[in-house]
């Protein structure tokens, strides 16, 4: 959730409400966000902060040894069904909200290692086992442990390591018989499996094993722009009064070209529906997953074995190392605030790390133009290389140009004209304070102050502890109320920066039937971050660019073939092919307070109605398309047909209804409900919607998982079928999206699988290199979905040809 809760801002708007006339003009009225925060902060009362209190209770971010054993209890459940992945995941939920050094943590990391050995996992397995041991796991139960490590190393192809923890648990056995006759028998057995096998590896060759995390060799730009790190040199920077800044092409650029390669200056997991505490019910625990259950909070990795924060059970990391950069940097000002930030919104707590992130820089240089009318109202820190200090911009004037010596062409570049990736180029993302409501202004001022309230109730040991040594040595205790203001200003800043200048960093996620012989997937918001360079590209509804991300980087490749001299474009999120242009229009007006005017824009204007598009109904007698407005006419020359265009849009949501009925009994594999069903929906759609029809897709491909999931004899799955309703839903989405698009490309990938899956190879190969010719342009060669093509094709190219014999 981007803001706040929405009892919060519920309270907050019935406060504002009840504030004098003049009150409300005044801070309506103010012409700095320090204006804005200064009037505006007095205003929270300590039963406003009580009331924020208990909204923040609801979350159980806490250590809590009853959560540890229930999350555990849970997991033994779905271990004993055989769902490891189930099993994991809640071992993970008692791992964190165990204290270190407990014997909870052991035995939920032990039997999450359990878990991971079934899911084949055993690389993470044995650093689990080794954490187990780590924080003290029973001497009694070490047996069972050690066998698992054994086993893992055999696998692994690591035989003198297995070897040797097999001796060691041969004199563990000899030096301390605990066990009992029948669980000393059963060990026994095992030892002996294990040893077999650690014979038989003993004179192969070392393995290896691959490294699990992503590697970005060969993904780098081909030639880094001097002026825009991050950036290709393919591009340049340019700055307009009506456009602001904007980035343009140097040369001729060829589709699946990289022109921007980031690493996010700061970023926050998307928390997903984190539940508030149920009251007065028993169970205070839920097991539902979220985005942060299964992603670094730090670097957003999929992890299947997070590490949690020593302090709290909401922070968890994919390794030791992401968790300990966390704390260094925020997480250990952060960590005490887990519920009070669960609680006022994804961008107050951006605007919290954004301002944490700029202790690390010095930014002195930069900054001396900056400090204008803080300075003038006597509260700007004194000039310092002081981590703690360096907060020193303008945050009330918002760019204040008295110091002629350091004025920059453009904003957010330093005096030699280059964009750094740095605190001074997130700064100069605009506000837009004057477009935003004086109502949400007032609850973005008071929820900072809030939170700075809590910084100053923890006291300012947070801001300077946990650095680096060597500058808490030179570290000056800092003045409260001038740090604060500085601090509060600053996040308010950012706080309002965020609705035009956020970036959504998504994933792909697969859903669906497990048993289902396509992978299908829909795309995910993971994370709120801010990317300098990034923010540099102006949207279009019909953009010449891709933009993907792995982890906290994201990538931005041309879509299609860009001249010298035109600007790069990517979308904002209302796209030509998603939506008609009143809404887009309307969409981008409330959010970045622009009205649209690219091309697509200006011409659907001219042309409302222009071809056969996402809404179009046909006349059910011939079949041609209906015209018009509030009453549709038959476009066909003979027929006088006409319908009321709200009795088709009633039809359209009805059978909406029904198709999403149909899903969902697809994704608890009721297969031949959702057949039925779906034909049903197909039988309706033909009746009145064009060919076209974005339904009439959703309804093929929803046919196509059905039929692949199907249990038949010989093979997985009706493929032929399946197929036969894919390549439908593919001509659907060639209309809307084109026939180069992202969304074509998923579609092939889904069709390549099924006839991979169907073992037809000259279909399949051809599908799978459609598939990656599309996707290459828009991800690059480390896509998951590319990997798995190129996997395909290898298996389908290494099948020998099947022998034709002489005719009879």
């Amino acid at each position: 959730m981007d803001l706040p809760v929405d009892e919060w801002k519920s309270y907050i708007l019935q406060k504002w409400s009840l504030l004098p006339k003049s009150i409300q003009v005044t801070i309506s009225t103010a012409e700095t966000l320090h204006d804005l925060f200064l009037h505006s902060s007095p205003l929270l009362q300590p039963e406003d902060e009580m009331f924020l209190k208990r909204l923040s209770g609801g979350y159980l971010v806490g250590k809590d040894p009853d959560a540890s054993l229930f999350y555990r209890e849970k997991g033994n459940q779905k271990f004993q069904a055989k769902d490891y992945m189930g099993a994991a995941v809640l071992y993970s939920k008692g791992v964190s909200h165990s204290g270190p050094s407990s014997t909870d943590i052991s035995l939920c990391y032990a039997n999450r290692s359990a878990a991971l050995f079934h899911l084949g996992q055993y690389e993470i397995c044995l650093k689990d086992i080794v954490r187990a041991q780590t924080h003290g796991y029973p001497e009694r139960l070490q047996p069972k442990l050690l066998l698992r490590k054994a086993e893992c190393l055999v696998t692994l192809g690591r035989p003198q390591e297995a070897s040797q923890t097999v001796t060691d648990l041969e004199s563990s056995f000899a030096a301390k018989p605990t066990l009992s006759a029948s669980q000393f028998q059963i060990l026994q057995r095992t030892l002996c499996r294990v040893k077999v096998k650690v014979q038989e590896k003993e004179n192969l060759p070392e393995i290896f094993p691959e490294a699990l995390t992503k590697t970005f060799e060969g993904v780098d730009l081909r030639e880094e722009n001097e002026q825009i790190p991050g950036a290709s040199s393919s591009v340049s920077l340019h700055i307009d009064p009506l456009k602001g800044r904007y980035l343009v092409a140097t040369k001729d650029i060829l589709p699946g070209e990289l022109l921007v390669k980031e690493d996010a200056f700061v970023s926050v997991l998307n928390p997903g529906e984190v539940p508030l505490r149920p009251r007065g019910l028993e169970s205070k625990w839920d097991i539902q997953v979220t985005n942060g259950d299964l992603h670094c909070h730090r670097c957003l990795r999929h992890t299947l074995a997070p590490v949690p924060c020593d302090g709290c059970s909401y922070a968890k990391y994919c390794s030791q190392e992401c968790m300990q950069q966390a704390w260094d940097r925020y997480h250990s000002v952060e960590c005490s605030l887990g519920a009070l930030l669960l609680t006022l919104g994804v961008f107050c707590h951006v605007a919290l790390r954004s301002t944490l992130l700029a202790r690390f820089e010095d930014v002195g240089k930069v900054t001396k133009k900056l400090c204008g009318e803080m300075s003038n109202q006597g509260i700007c820190l004194p000039e310092s290389k002081n981590p703690v200090q360096t907060l020193k911009y303008d945050l009330g004037g918002e760019g204040d140009k008295k110091d002629k010596a350091v004025e920059t062409p453009i904003p957010g570049c330093d005096i030699n004209g280059k964009y750094e990736r740095n605190y001074n180029a997130i700064f100069h993302l605009l506000p837009h304070t004057e477009n935003h409501s004086p109502e949400h202004k007032f609850l973005c001022a008071l929820s900072v102050s809030a939170l700075c309230r809590q910084l100053e109730a923890a006291g300012l040991q947070a801001f300077t502890t946990d650095l680096k040594p060597t500058k808490l040595k030179a570290a000056e205790p800092p003045v409260l109320c001038a740090e604060l203001s500085v601090w509060g200003v600053a996040m308010l800043r950012h706080m309002l920066q965020l609705q035009c200048n956020a970036q959504a960093i998504t994933t792909i996620q697969q859903t669906g039937s497990k048993e289902s012989l396509i992978t299908d997937t829909r795309r995910v918001r993971l994370a709120t971050a801010l990317f300098p360079v990034v923010s540099l590209l102006n949207h279009s509804c019909s953009p010449n660019t891709s933009v993907s991300f792995i982890g906290t980087i994201a990538t931005i490749r041309a879509s299609q073939l860009i001249r010298s001299g035109q600007e790069i474009l990517h979308c904002y999120g209302p796209h030509e092919s998603r939506m008609g242009v009143a809404e887009r229009r309307q969409k981008l007006r409330s959010q970045y307070f622009f009205d649209c005017d690219c091309p697509p824009c200006e011409r659907e204007k001219q042309r409302p109605s222009a071809g056969p598009g996402r809404g179009a109904f046909r006349c059910h007698r011939c079949r041609a398309l209906l015209q018009g407005d509030d009453v549709l006419s038959c476009s066909g020359p003979a027929c006088m047909e006409s319908v009321s265009r709200d009795l088709l849009v009633s039809r359209l949501q009805d059978l909406q209804r029904q198709v999403g009925a149909a899903q969902k009994h697809l994704r608890n594999g009721r297969l031949e409900v959702a057949i039925q069903l779906l034909l049903g929906c197909q039988s309706d759609a033909e009746s009145f919607l064009s060919a076209e029809h974005s339904v009439v897709g959703e309804i093929e491909d929803a046919l196509a998982q059905a039929y692949a999931a199907l249990d038949l004899p010989l093979f997985a799955g009706d493929w032929e079928k399946s197929a036969t309703h894919l390549q439908k839903s593919l001509q659907v989405v060639e209309v809307h999206h084109g026939p180069s698009s992202v969304e074509m490309g998923h579609e092939l990938f889904k069709l390549a699988q099924v006839f991979f899956n169907g073992c037809a190879v000259p279909e399949a190969l051809k599908t799978i290199q459609k598939a990656e010719k599309v996707l290459l342009v828009h991800y690059g060669p480390w896509n998951d979905e590319i990997r798995e093509l190129q996997k395909m094709k290898s298996c389908l190219l290494d099948l020998l040809p099947i022998p034709v014999g002489p005719k009879e």
